[in-house]
């Protein structure tokens, strides 16, 4: 069994659409970092998507945990032109696909960027590298929110619809485990 910690970075506090910009994160609560690292296996290993945001988080939760390498794979939903737009500009531009993106997620994109499809594609095969390459391991991934529902998407074999019903809060964890004949998921949005 590989156990799958997904951590959401640290807020930015844009209040715009945040994809592969590369925004810093507000980790002035060490308490709360402190307990977050507290929370998690002394024995994982760390990993995180290549963006500051998430790469300073999992430095500020890493401790004595051994560090692998960033993953670009491991970022963002790439919203293209809507990238530090705020939704209700978007929404006045192009409402019907706006609203056909957040609503009926799959293969529908932004202008230049990922559709829903894309981004499941692009961190399950990430994902998955990670566990082939640490069977039986924890792995504590730093990542983003797009990020974190694909997984949870995935393990639960639900809809994105579905999937985006659920809440992942910055600094919150979600447990997620390969098994042999499947998922398991643990806590979603747990916060320490």
């Amino acid at each position: 069994m590989t156990r799958l910690h997904l951590i959401r970075h640290g807020p930015t506090h844009a209040k715009s659409m945040v994809g592969w910009s590369d925004l810093p994160a507000d980790l002035s609560d060490t308490d709360l970092l402190a307990r977050l690292s507290g929370h998690l296996p002394q024995d994982a290993l760390v990993v995180s998507s290549d963006l500051i945001r998430a790469a300073d988080t999992a430095s500020a939760i890493q401790g004595d945990r051994h560090r692998l390498p960033h993953r670009a794979g491991l970022r963002e939903i790439n919203f293209g032109a809507w990238e530090l737009r705020r939704y209700a500009e978007i929404d006045a531009e192009d409402p019907v696909l706006a609203r056909a993106y957040w609503e009926t997620p799959g293969d529908i994109f932004p202008p230049g960027g990922e559709s829903w499809h894309q981004v499941c594609n692009r961190v399950n095969t990430e994902v998955d590298a990670l566990i082939a390459s640490h069977p039986g391991s924890d792995l504590i991934v730093v990542g983003h929110f797009g990020m974190i529902l694909t997984q949870v998407q995935r393990a639960l074999a639900i809809t994105a619809e579905q999937a985006f019903s659920h809440r992942i809060d910055n600094l919150s964890v979600t447990e997620i485990a390969r098994i042999p004949d499947g998922w398991h998921v643990g806590r979603i949005n747990h916060l320490v």
